[in-house]
């Protein structure tokens, strides 16, 4: 049986399709919460840097019972990658690396293979100068809590032993056309903002506590249940419904709720503008969609982990890469193999249709007695099945299907800046959000730019005096305006300079002499993503409104 499980790089919950716990492991999905906003303490007119708020953070350190050091990831050439494992998975991404380390922690013989030279997928790490630059996000919470508090990939981290030094903080810098605003996640924070926008008493304060209250029996309901309840296809009904019809039947009518869209939820209980578009832009930053396509369990978890006292976001000592790093540590040393420059050219089907292995570009195979997992999209998958094998062409028919019926989500644009941090303030934020233009939507191109300096959290990212900054457009790129370009053409470098420009103008709010700072600076375009990330036509990941098809 071919299993795939497709994952988005930077912003949101991960995709997953076909997914089918083994017999010996939990259900768990690594749905790990990037680039989400949440509540205020301040707002000013747009200033380079907002100051007077109070920011908090601490050092932390997950709980572990195992502190194993592991050997570097094999690198292995031609026919000598070739041998037999239980299950094969395409790609070293964060789904990828938690769906190994968790079969290898039940036993199960896992090879993973990865075609870049770099582990992590779309959360790898890479260095230029002394910099570390991060590819994905850089965003998330729960990575320290323990129980249904827990962020999913934490409940991974947790299961197969490994610690995870955190950096804890709770605020970040916000710019939108009402004005600049320091936010400071927690209870009731977001108040203070509603009553320097729209004025004390206002009836947008009134509507904002009587969402708190709706939303409140919907997180409970959230954090009973697993992401992968939250399926459409029939196999939920195995997999999750039967294992957690008690915890569904506690949630009574308000659990039903969860698999509709989030803007069903506002609706009658939210009408003012601000607090609609902030919403649409959460449910943004979590899926990929506004609020008419994103499900409501994402929100409803996304409120249970913010919206309460003392809540705190995390960065991982070392950037996403030291959760790369847990990962293979927990994956290998339980006897599960990491093979890096492996490219699979083709995945190896028997006469009814069932993945028996991998090809590898370059010479050697891989054959799987279980099964193969695809941590690539759809898209990226069906290009791996043989189309001249007549026994398979069922099931080669059913995928390509699917994949012509699957909506993708547009690409990204990338900025990332090493610079001097002379004279800046020791107060700069982790995390910026710029919003533009509301009426053009969250989902327009060019029109949301998220920043970060990880950098400013952890000191050894960057070389002493520095700072490394990441700026991106999230999954608002268009394939087209860059599809057949010749990335050493004159046409290429000139669409990089222009459609970075409002990259750089985003930092210039934050940082108006960036430009002069600037010691080393690279520009990411669609066909970067396509190229390094293996990702059809650069793209975020499927757009399945929530609704409609399976859990985007």
């Amino acid at each position: 049986m071919l299993q795939t499980r497709q994952l988005r790089p930077q912003l949101s919950a991960n995709k997953c399709r076909g997914i089918r716990p083994f017999p010996a492991s939990p259900a768990v999905t690594t749905r790990h919460h990037a680039n989400r906003p949440s509540a205020s303490n301040s707002l000013t007119p747009r200033a380079p840097s907002p100051s007077g708020a109070r920011r908090d953070f601490t050092l932390c350190k997950a709980a572990s019972t195992i502190d194993a050091d592991v050997g570097a990831p094999t690198r292995l050439t031609g026919e000598a990658r070739s041998h037999e494992t239980d299950v094969v998975i395409i790609g070293s991404g964060i789904g990828g690396l938690c769906c190994g380390a968790l079969l290898a922690k039940y036993g199960v013989k896992v090879t993973v293979v990865e075609s870049h030279s770099e582990p992590g997928g779309a959360a790898h790490t890479w260095q230029r100068g002394g910099y570390h630059f991060e590819s994905g996000p850089s965003l998330y919470s729960g990575m320290n809590a323990r129980g249904k508090d827990a962020n999913p990939l934490a409940h991974v981290l947790q299961a197969i032993g490994e610690p995870l030094e955190c950096v804890q903080y709770n605020t970040w810098n916000v710019l939108v056309p009402e004005g600049q605003f320091l936010t400071r996640i927690g209870n009731d924070n977001f108040l203070d903002v509603l009553s320097k926008i729209r004025g004390p008493g206002s009836p947008a304060i009134a509507e904002w506590r009587r969402l708190q209250e709706v939303m409140r029996p919907l997180a409970k309901a959230a954090v009973l249940l697993p992401p992968v309840a939250f399926r459409y296809d029939p196999g939920v009904l195995l997999s999750a419904i039967g294992r957690y019809l008690p915890a569904l039947s506690t949630g009574g009518t308000d659990a039903m709720k969860l698999t509709g869209p989030f803007s069903k939820v506002l609706d009658g209980v939210v009408a003012d503008p601000f607090i609609r578009n902030w919403l649409d832009l959460l449910s943004f930053l979590l899926s990929g969609l506004p609020a008419n396509g994103t499900i409501a369990a994402e929100v409803a978890f996304m409120f249970n982990e913010w919206y309460r006292p003392d809540c705190m976001l995390d960065f991982p000592v070392g950037g996403s890469q030291a959760m790369v790093q847990a990962l293979i540590r927990g994956l290998e040393k339980r006897g599960g193999r990491l093979l890096l420059n492996s490219h699979v050219e083709r995945i190896n089907l028997d006469s009814s249709g069932r993945a028996t292995g991998v090809a590898l570009r370059g010479g050697g195979s891989i054959k799987a007695r279980k099964a193969v997992v695809s941590n690539a999209s759809v898209w990226d998958t069906v290009r791996l099945l043989p189309p001249d094998s007549p026994a398979a062409q069922a099931a080669v028919s059913n995928f390509n299907r699917e994949a012509e019926q699957t909506p993708n989500c547009p690409s990204f644009m990338h900025l990332h800046i090493g610079f001097d941090k002379t004279g800046l303030p020791d107060d700069l934020e982790l995390h910026h959000i710029i919003v533009n233009d509301w009426s053009r939507g969250v989902d327009a191109e060019q029109n949301v730019v998220l920043i970060s300096i990880p950098s400013v959290k952890d000191p050894s990212m960057a070389p002493a005096g520095k700072h490394c900054l990441h700026a991106y457009l999230p999954a608002t790129e268009p394939y087209h305006l860059w599809k057949g370009l010749d990335r050493k053409s004159p046409e290429y470098a000139r669409l990089k300079e222009e459609r970075s420009q409002v990259l750089w103008k985003g930092v210039e709010k934050i940082i108006p002499d960036i430009r002069s700072r600037a010691e080393v600076s690279f520009v990411g375009t669609p066909l970067t993503h396509e190229r390094y990330l293996r990702r059809a036509r650069g793209s975020y990941g499927p757009a399945f409104k929530a609704g409609e098809a399976l859990f985007p």
